[in-house]
């Protein structure tokens, strides 16, 4: 995640911010959960969103935040062998690039950063929906984090935001097993590896400055930026089945209620809206990538386990991920995700941002 150098630390934070409250436990949200037209049951889509394992996220954390990427600093040698490694997962599972041919890179030319930032390069990955897909439903996740220190100590970056975007493998080997089994999705999915987050939200500015599909086809972005850990306010086992959940009806009220049914049917996490108040003093709607999507209305919603002890720390590794959580709040998207993808009518934009920078 950006650090704009607010203080912050653990605030204490204790009533819900956003406009609604988790309903995770609520019958009735499940009896009135919004069906897609794609014909599959609640056990043949939950076998699908059950393949997104706690040992999968691992293999590839382990992997991806490991010292021989560097850090993964925008520009640099690491960041570069982390947008190759997810070249290769995409190919192997068989999802093509929407540039076509070989090339999964959105290049990002030296001159559009500022700092002294070297060229760097968006990842894309992309599902071609079967029956409306001009209309695009963006997974997105950094996947540059802040290097190495003067000292040689690799900032691994494992929940930020390795956690983030090793979730986008599993979540695309899921859709990709459904549509191989012929249901759906019916809308495009675009899995959008975003560089150069940590120096200021370059990677989805550039996107949105240079959209592979029209911003006005764009029907949301499901943004994950640190799942794999829990904060000081969720410690304890009645407290930690949790995700926070930022912006989510900011723009569009109808996406809240699609994601908290979702999450009531098959998930069932504490869905906490401290930091989506517009005074949240944290300022994490403006802080990750979903931002550049919202300020064009573009529904979104940012997944988050809150800031902890290893944010930003060369501590920040693989061995310290609450693998099954994190299994689960990936799984989360993924069912919003398939909700959004495959519903009759896109999402209803009934908020328009302001620009709160």
């Amino acid at each position: 995640m950006k650090n704009f150098l607010l203080i912050f630390g653990f605030i204490a934070v204790y009533s819900c911010g956003g406009s609604y409250k988790t309903s995770s436990s609520d019958k009735k949200s499940e009896d009135k959960i919004s069906v897609s037209k794609v014909k599959i049951s609640k056990s043949d889509l939950t076998k699908y969103g059950k393949s997104i394992t706690s040992k999968e996220l691992k293999d590839y954390l382990y992997v991806f935040a490991g010292d021989d990427f560097e850090g993964r600093d925008t520009g640099e040698p690491g960041q570069k062998k982390a947008a190759e490694y997810l070249k290769k997962q995409y190919k192997k599972l068989g999802i093509p690039s929407p540039l076509g041919d070989d090339n999964y890179f959105q290049e990002i030319p030296e001159s559009y950063f500022r700092g002294g930032i070297k060229a760097s390069e968006n990842v894309l990955a992309y599902i071609k929906g079967t029956e409306k897909p001009e209309e695009i439903v963006v997974l997105s996740a950094h996947y540059d984090h802040v290097g190495v220190d003067a000292k040689g100590n690799v900032y691994n970056g494992a929940d930020d935001d390795g956690s983030g975007t090793v979730s986008l493998l599993e979540i695309a080997e899921a859709f990709v097993k459904a549509k191989k089994d012929g249901v759906g999705p019916k809308r495009s999915i675009l899995f959008l590896h975003v560089t150069g987050e940590e120096k200021g939200l370059y990677g989805s500015r550039f996107y949105t400055e240079n959209p592979i599909f029209p911003l006005e086809n764009t029907v949301t972005d499901l943004n994950i930026d640190m799942i794999g850990r829990i904060d000081e306010k969720h410690e304890g086992e009645e407290m930690n089945n949790y995700v926070y959940l930022i912006g989510s009806d900011r723009l569009s009220t109808e996406l809240h209620v699609i994601s908290e049914e979702v999450n009531a049917k098959y998930t069932k996490l504490d869905l906490d809206y401290t930091y989506n108040a517009k005074n949240d003093p944290n300022r994490f709607y403006f802080r990750s990538d979903h931002y550049n999507f919202a300020k064009h209305n573009i529904p979104i919603i940012f997944y988050f386990n809150g800031v902890h002890e290893d944010y930003h720390q060369v501590t920040d590794t693989p061995d310290k991920i609450e693998y099954d959580l994190m299994a689960k709040r990936a799984q989360l998207v993924f069912y919003t995700a398939w909700e959004i993808a495959n519903k009759e009518d896109r999402l209803i934009v009934d908020g328009v941002e302001e620009d709160g920078e």
